[in-house]
């Protein structure tokens, strides 16, 4: 059947695009479904963002990721794994959407927004960064509000609050200050987030220091108003000029998704898809999880470099499965 397939993998992001070359590898069928471009999750990076990571360590395919920069930036990490999903030739349909997911016996029948396939096994490489952490606050609804941040120059000479000491919040913070925007941070502990890159840290500790960036300690948003914001504060409640938010409070994963094609979450935090660490496979035989996705709202347990053995562990259950299964034909004739 033209449709139909060894293994349909959802997402088209570095890790989506790894399994599609272990099944490749091992000989199995495959076809890659993404709802938006290549890589999009990356894509819609920030366009001057530059990975924590090490070229080597984003690299998949046993394909060097060549830089000479100590860490690669955004537009480099989209022509690599552009230039990989050409190589490998790999079978992959974009701005396709997954709408459902049903089993039939031991087959998955996939419904997308363009047609119907089916597959003996799915994988779920989502990512998280599709659905933000909402503040839940008055007037974080209105357009001056955003979730992601994309470039700086957008908010020069504007009043920008950057709401999260995270890696996001703190480049947007320092590209949008070095725009010319009047930035004022709003972060609720008692200082800029323990996992900010490295060489980045004294930066934003330095213009915080000399009074070039504002923040508020110990402090959340507490209304979002069109031309203000209300900040409460350790001190009391206080409201200040605004033009623009960013709240860049991190994002999770898709568990809409996840529970409508009947991955099993528990409701507590982290919400942890339910899934074998050692096989990768969901509540539903046949259906796998791999990267990001798997952590819930622990986002930071996975990334690019540690979830590329994901593919092969997966790839190597799915012929195990395929094998026993072929066996067991074999006993009953």
């Amino acid at each position: 059947m033209d449709n139909h397939f060894d293994v349909l993998i959802i997402g088209a992001g570095p890790i989506g695009l790894a399994c599609g070359i272990a099944a490749q590898q091992v000989g199995l069928s495959h076809i890659i479904i993404e709802k938006g471009c290549l890589v999009n999750s990356l894509y819609n990076y920030p366009l001057n963002m530059t990975f924590f990571s090490s070229s080597e360590r984003l690299e998949i395919g046993d394909t060097p990721f060549v830089t000479t920069l100590p860490k690669p930036k955004r537009a480099e990490a989209l022509e690599y794994y552009r230039r990989i999903n050409g190589k490998f030739n790999l079978n992959t349909h974009l701005f396709e959407e997954v709408i459902d997911v049903r089993k039939d016996d031991d087959l998955f029948i996939v419904i997308t927004t363009k047609r119907q396939y089916t597959a003996q096994s799915i994988v779920v490489a989502t990512g998280f960064y599709d659905v933000p952490m909402l503040l839940n606050v008055p007037g974080e609804d209105l357009p001056k509000v955003s979730h992601y941040y994309k470039d700086p120059h957008f908010y020069a000479n504007q009043h920008v609050v950057v709401v999260g000491a995270s890696n996001s919040s703190v480049d947007a913070a320092l590209e949008t200050y070095r725009k010319g925007a009047k930035v004022t941070m709003v972060i609720r502990g008692p200082e800029i987030g323990t996992r900010v890159k490295y060489w980045v840290r004294p930066d934003i500790e330095n213009r915080i220091a000399l009074g070039e960036i504002d923040v508020y300690y110990q402090s959340r948003l507490a209304e979002i108003k069109e031309e203000t914001v209300i900040i409460s504060t350790s001190g009391g409640t206080i409201e200040i000029e605004n033009d623009f938010v960013l709240a860049l409070t991190g994002y999770r994963p898709n568990f809409d998704f996840l529970k409508k094609i009947g991955i099993e979450i528990p409701n507590e935090s982290p919400m942890i898809p339910t899934h074998n660490p050692e096989t990768m496979e969901t509540n539903i035989a046949g259906l796998y999880l791999a990267g990001v996705v798997c952590g819930g709202l622990n986002t930071h347990l996975w990334f690019i470099e540690n979830s590329r053995i994901h593919a092969d562990i997966i790839m190597q259950h799915i012929l195990e499965r395929k094998s026993s299964h072929c066996a067991s034909l074999e006993e009953k004739s």
